[in-house]
């Protein structure tokens, strides 16, 4: 892409940052009676709240969903070729390419498993599952899914199918930011395969994994070393808490001692919190590529405060979840 396309796309970005939601908005989002009230409130905004549905939690479903759609049709309208947004949808592939390979050995069919915000057509990578025909999927995604679909069907074990897609995922991912050519998506890969090592080792020393088991699952990122990371959970929850202390995820610790949400939240900021510098970097891929995370951390946002007003959670509850606004 020219700078002179940058330059247009990132103007264009800049009047999209103006309608994004800020945390102002969102304690007002958080104030409200009812979901009703907070959809009349995003549609102020812009969003798409669309019809009534056949239920509260549908329509707001849709909505998100719609929202999601417009983010992507104006990264289509602005640059020439999508692939550099690779790292931020591979992770809906693996989810279809689980779904096609647990599907291939049952007899069932399920038309809503599939995602349909990936890069790979899911009818596509449904097919060649089906057919044991995996020419037409990326080269990486070929030899798993051949591993994945010969462990279910001589083990039948699901955990073990899983463990393998996801953790080639996360190599999928961390290599699509590498190779995107930007600071910004190459941090997203990082820190989101990072963070998901953690949560792997501390699930496995909580549940009682052994290290065969973590070898199969941590994938290899730059700022966590995954062998003592392994090592750690072996030996317990205390003993990862101290090798992260030593890391640049040393804040972390805090908050998987507090529960698991609360990690997952301190994720998600330091994301939006390390991507926040692009509002002041024009002519680069950088704005467009944060103006993308920062929708997605919006729409998640707003789906756990809508969420927890239509099951009636109280509202603190709620709060403690919700994330930073990038504006």
């Amino acid at each position: 892409m020219s700078d002179k396309q940058y330059y247009y796309a990132v103007a264009r970005i800049r009047s999209k940052e103006l309608s994004l939601l800020s945390s102002t908005f969102l304690e007002q989002l958080l104030g409200v009676k009812s979901v009703s009230e907070g959809l009349r409130m995003l549609q102020d905004k812009g969003w798409d709240v669309g019809e009534a549905a056949s239920s509260e939690s549908d329509r707001v479903e849709k909505m998100l969903q719609a929202e999601k759609k417009k983010t992507w049709d104006l990264m289509d309208e602005l640059v020439d070729d999508l692939s550099v947004f690779h790292v931020l949808r591979l992770s809906n592939d693996y989810h279809n390419l689980k779904a096609a390979v647990k599907e291939a050995l049952t007899s069932d069919i399920h038309k809503d498993i599939y995602s349909d915000e990936g890069t790979i057509d899911a009818a596509l990578m449904k097919k060649a599952v089906a057919n044991r025909d995996f020419s037409g999927l990326p080269e990486e995604m070929r030899d798993v899914t051949a591993e994945a679909l010969d462990i279910l069907l001589t083990t039948h074990d699901g955990q073990l199918c899983d463990i393998i897609i996801d953790k080639a995922a996360l190599e999928a991912i961390h290599k699509a930011g590498k190779s995107s050519g930007s600071d910004i998506l190459a941090l997203y890969g990082e820190l989101t395969v990072a963070s998901a090592d953690i949560k792997i080792a501390v699930r496995a020393s909580r549940t009682g994994k052994d290290q065969k088991f973590l070898e199969q699952a941590l994938a290899a990122c730059d700022t966590l070393d995954i062998k003592r990371l392994a090592r750690a959970s072996a030996d317990g929850f205390d003993a990862i808490c101290d090798y992260l202390s030593m890391t640049r995820y040393a804040d972390a610790v805090s908050e998987l001692k507090a529960s698991p949400s609360a990690f997952e939240r301190w994720c998600d900021n330091l994301i939006i919190r390390n991507i926040r510098p692009e509002i002041h970097h024009p002519y680069t891929i950088g704005p467009l590529a944060a103006y993308v995370i920062a929708r997605e951390n919006e729409i998640k946002t707003v789906r756990i405060v809508l969420s927890g007003k239509i099951n009636d959670l109280p509202e603190q509850s709620i709060r403690e979840r919700v994330r930073e606004m990038y504006v």
